[in-house]
């Protein structure tokens, strides 16, 4: 049987790319996009397209059952920082669209579903450093508390109930083509924005500041290749740890300055600094090497070059 999928969520930072990516490899008749408004015109022209809102389950079940879908990309999500501003539309959104896909699942209507995690379900009490797969997870933001729920339903609904669910606890994500979406590692992306406009950047985050960091090409590769595996390799049903590189605010801009060597940085930390703080330096991701060979392709300089590079063609 081919895959008929919808993404729902596709009009964000990750789903716009992985809309693309999956249009390439399904052809464009096969990948349905989907969001709660015409939020990105290029994902919207590229193919077939249904306004849809997450949360109102009728609505979800009534766009699988017309284009006979059988897989389900779930990116809809408030984001960590917007979150934190919104906190009860941020629960009500992520855990009511998780729970609409996992009950058609269940039902029998669609076959196979992705939800993104996020390093966002560890907290100040987890280990820092190559955090391990499982470990103690305290999140301190609601959106990582929706997170941490939400794998236990994934893996809950899969021993359960034997849906096929699966998931990436994705570390902050860098890409050129889509602006942030409101998210504490949004900086990495922004800076090299103001590097080619000004030259100079004002950071929200202090400049030792460790984060794990992916480029976004790594990312949508990882969530293909885990989507393609075979059943019986997916060992973890809650949520695997992904990792590519990390790295602090500092070591961006001195990557940075190998190709505008007059650009400058400064530093006045905000609420995001306090969420930055609680997550992990590095992850381990062992597990996710070892049961669906995952490797990642970008460090900082290769991810740096490619920012560079296609920002200054805009």
């Amino acid at each position: 049987m081919s895959s008929k999928i919808l993404i729902i969520g596709a009009c964000g930072q990750i789903g716009s790319e992985l809309t693309h990516k999956l249009r390439d490899i399904h052809g464009n008749e096969n990948v349905i996009a989907s969001d709660i408004n015409y939020g990105n015109l290029d994902v919207v022209n590229s193919g077939i397209f249904e306004i849809l809102d997450a949360q109102d389950y009728s609505s979800v079940k009534i766009c699988v059952e017309k284009h006979s879908i059988n897989t389900i990309y779930l990116m809809a999500a408030m984001l960590s920082a917007t979150g934190e501003k919104f906190p009860m539309k941020a629960w009500d959104l992520n855990m009511d669209s998780l729970f609409h896909v996992l009950n058609l699942a269940k039902e029998g209507i669609i076959k196979k579903v992705f939800w993104p995690s996020s390093i966002a379900v560890f907290g100040s009490t987890t280990p820092k450093e190559n955090t391990p797969q499982y470990t103690i997870m305290e999140p301190s933001t609601v959106y990582g508390i929706t997170k941490q729920v939400g794998e236990r339903w994934c893996e809950y609904y899969h021993n359960k109930y034997g849906v096929d669910v699966r998931s990436i606890r994705y570390p902050g994500i860098i890409s050129w083509k889509t602006l942030p979406g409101g998210g504490t590692t949004d900086y990495a992306v922004d800076i090299y924005h103001k590097a080619i406009a000004d030259k100079t950047y004002e950071c929200f985050l202090s400049e030792n500041t460790e984060l794990p960091m992916m480029f976004m090409d790594d990312a949508i590769k990882a969530t293909v290749d885990l989507m393609h595996a075979d059943s019986d390799s997916v060992k973890i049903r809650s949520s695997y740890n992904l990792a590519a590189i990390s790295f602090t605010p500092i070591d961006i801009a001195n990557a940075i300055k190998k190709h505008i060597p007059d650009f400058t940085i400064s530093y006045k930390p905000d609420f995001r600094q306090e969420i930055a703080d609680s997550w992990p330096k590095s992850i381990d991701d062992s597990q996710a090497r070892q049961d669906w060979n995952w490797t990642h392709n970008f460090d900082l300089e290769a991810i740096t070059e490619e920012m560079l590079t296609n920002l200054s063609k805009e």
